[in-house]
């Protein structure tokens, strides 16, 4: 395996090792799976938001957001490899694993951050690609490196980051923030706690064996539960607010609304769930429903904005 020291000289022990990753390494550093639900959420900001945008262009508009994302992904691989390491459920990604080195992750992350702020301003325009950067930031440097070790709103400060991309696709097409793209914000923000704090409360030993300030290990699980029941019945309030907006129509709002109400179902089965219980389940079946919860709100807003527009044009 080659190895270079720091002038970038090759060297022998000591310097730097260049790993033997193949793509597929780098991929699962985008963070793919958190990268597919961010990119939709991105289109849909995209797709319902009043105006026109070519094709070329909206196709470039989320891919740009995809890349970005994916870098800031990698960025907190970079930066959490210490506790990635140690943590049960990230001890295999490929920093701690040992399939990338630190300082390639780092140069990716860095390159593909520059790489789709700086085609999403020249493309499209800069106020979606300064949301962009800004996107980036937060979650690499706001989010990984000061809160999520220092306090434990990490996740709903932080949470900020995730829910950016809607605001983004929809300023790709308008240039501006308008009222209906903060309510398809704070959907994303108000859900981010009560669907990861379902997550921390069954990997409570993991986030304590690393001394990261989750709200179940620094609150208690009976705290946290209270605010998961308060952030799920927030979002489920403000996910049907498009519907009084004007944004969607009433179809979505019922659908919504019934949505919501499961969502709420399940943080109640939680809060119900005795403090200790060993299996969680409630906890994992309201982390499962959450994600499915997100996407079926987002696809109903898309569903409604093109069943509005197929109306419109048979009028």
């Amino acid at each position: 395996m080659t190895v270079i020291d720091n002038h970038g000289a090759v060297g022998g022990e000591g310097g730097i090792r260049l790993s033997e990753a193949d793509a597929r390494d780098f991929f699962e550093l985008l963070k793919p799976r958190v990268m597919s639900l961010v990119v939709f959420t991105a289109l849909v900001g995209l797709v319902v938001a009043p105006g026109d945008l070519h094709p070329v262009l909206a196709v470039i508009s989320v891919l740009c957001i995809a890349v970005g994302a994916g870098a800031s992904g990698a960025l907190n691989m970079w930066y959490d490899a210490d506790i990635d390491a140690v943590m049960s459920r990230t001890a295999k990604r490929p920093i701690p694993s040992g399939r990338i080195e630190p300082r390639e992750a780092l140069a990716f992350g860095l390159t593909l951050s520059v790489f789709s702020v700086v085609i999403l301003g020249l493309a499209v325009n800069w106020a979606a690609a300064s949301l962009l950067a800004f996107t980036i930031f937060f979650y690499a440097v706001v989010y990984t490196m000061w809160l999520k070790r220092s306090t434990p709103q990490n996740i709903v400060i932080g949470g900020a980051s995730g829910a950016f991309p809607p605001m983004i696709g929809w300023a790709c097409v308008t240039g501006s923030v308008s009222l209906d793209s903060i309510l398809l914000f704070l959907v994303i923000f108000l859900w981010t706690p009560a669907h990861f704090w379902a997550l921390a409360l069954f990997k409570m030993r993991d986030y304590g064996s690393v001394g990261i300030p989750m709200m179940p290990n620094v609150a208690g699980e009976r705290s946290t539960k209270n605010q998961i029941v308060v952030y799920a019945v927030l979002t489920a309030a403000v996910a049907v607010a498009p519907s009084f907006t004007g944004l969607a129509g009433l179809g979505y709002g019922l659908f919504a609304a019934a949505l919501g109400a499961i969502f709420i179902y399940c943080s109640i089965a939680v809060w119900r769930m005795p403090d200790g219980d060993q299996k969680m389940i409630a906890a994992k079946k309201m982390f499962a429903y959450s994600v499915f919860y997100l996407f079926a709100v987002f696809s109903a807003l898309l569903a409604d904005h093109f069943a509005a527009g197929l109306a419109g044009a048979m009028l």
